[in-house]
């Protein structure tokens, strides 16, 4: 920092520093009037106990607000050297005790308007002390950051969702309607050949086209059930349902709607649990039940297995209730039954 810039900085600083104290000064002395003249009862006409009465209690939100208008003119100085320092909401008693040292500090440095190398070092000082008093707290810094991380996160989910619903319309109108018209095509040349070496390779080519056709619409379904979207969360939990080879009751009480990237957590983890329980449960049967409370969507879902299921923190189904700040509890003793409880907010 130049010599001019050094005077310039405790110059201001040495005028703010005057102004803080003379204003708190004058502040503190008025209430501290106020406190000792009703401790000792006041004089005079009636009306001047009434304005002590009023100055009293007036006095620290008084001091307060000038504290926070004070502190706003120390950080406009403090950017004119480089040094950002982003407003705290709430931090008044740290505000206060910014002022408390650049009065015993930047007024003698600024009176005495000290040499250039003790002038970059009180401005380091300020710039330290500034942030450190002036700025959010760390408490306050976290929770900002949490919150940014939070919209950030809704925001990747909510582009992903997105981009899944539009693969999903590309290959529904695209990829989908051409294999139907080819295997259509295949289908009718089929019935009009007869028996030859060429009528199998037709064949084997129109298998193999309603092979891919089934493949792909299972694919679309794995991204975004266009149900889902369509008729909501009980059209959609009763097609996994009708779908999966053991018989499962589905019951689905959920209004309001809740947001449609909670909606698609909420059909994955159904559709993955009953795929764990078709695969590793041994059961019989199976219910899937969703809810909405207040502002939570509570998914339960129950199987008459062998139990002892155990799902880790890295599992599908615990990242994806993790993701959207949701729960996952496990009860699966010995013999059965299992339950499987998420609970993943609404919005």
């Amino acid at each position: 920092m130049t010599k001019p810039r050094v005077v310039m900085h405790l110059a201001w600083g040495f005028w703010l520093g005057l102004l803080t104290a003379g204003v708190l000064f004058l502040i503190v002395l008025l209430w501290g009037a106020a406190v000792v003249s009703l401790i000792e009862g006041p004089t005079g006409a009636a009306w001047q106990a009434w304005v002590y009465a009023a100055t009293v209690p007036l006095g620290p939100v008084v001091v307060i607000w000038t504290a926070r208008r004070l502190a706003a003119r120390q950080r406009a100085r403090l950017v004119r050297i480089g040094v950002e320092v982003e407003a705290a909401r709430t931090s008044y008693g740290r505000q206060i005790l910014f002022h408390l040292y650049a009065i015993a500090v930047d007024v003698p440095a600024g009176l005495l308007v000290v040499e250039p190398r003790t002038g970059r070092r009180v401005a380091e000082l300020d710039a330290r002390v500034g942030r450190a008093l002036l700025g959010p707290s760390r408490a306050e810094t976290l929770t900002r950051r949490v919150a940014t991380l939070a919209r950030s996160r809704d925001e990747i989910i909510e582009a992903t969702d997105a981009e899944r619903r539009r693969i999903e319309r590309d290959l529904h109108d695209g990829v989908q309607q051409r294999l139907v018209s080819m295997a259509m095509n295949l289908g009718m040349a089929r019935a009009t050949l007869p028996e030859s070496p060429e009528r199998e390779a037709i064949d084997a080519a129109h298998d193999e086209a309603v092979a891919a056709l089934a493949e792909l619409r299972d694919f679309v379904r794995g991204l975004h059930p266009a149900v889902l979207d369509a008729r909501g969360l009980d059209a959609a939990i009763s097609g996994i349902a009708a779908r999966a080879p053991l018989p499962v009751r589905v019951t689905v009480d959920v209004e309001p709607r809740c947001a449609p990237g909670i909606e698609g957590v909420a059909y994955f983890v159904v559709s993955e649990a009953l795929a764990n329980v078709a695969k590793h449960a041994s059961a019989t049967s199976a219910g899937v039940t969703l809810t909405r409370s207040q502002d939570r969507l509570i998914i339960d879902i129950t199987d008459d297995g062998r139990g002892g299921a155990v799902i880790t923190s890295d599992s599908g189904l615990a990242k994806r209730a993790a993701g959207v700040d949701g729960t996952l509890t496990v009860t699966s003793p010995p013999g059965g039954p299992t339950s499987i409880v998420v609970e993943l907010p609404c919005a």
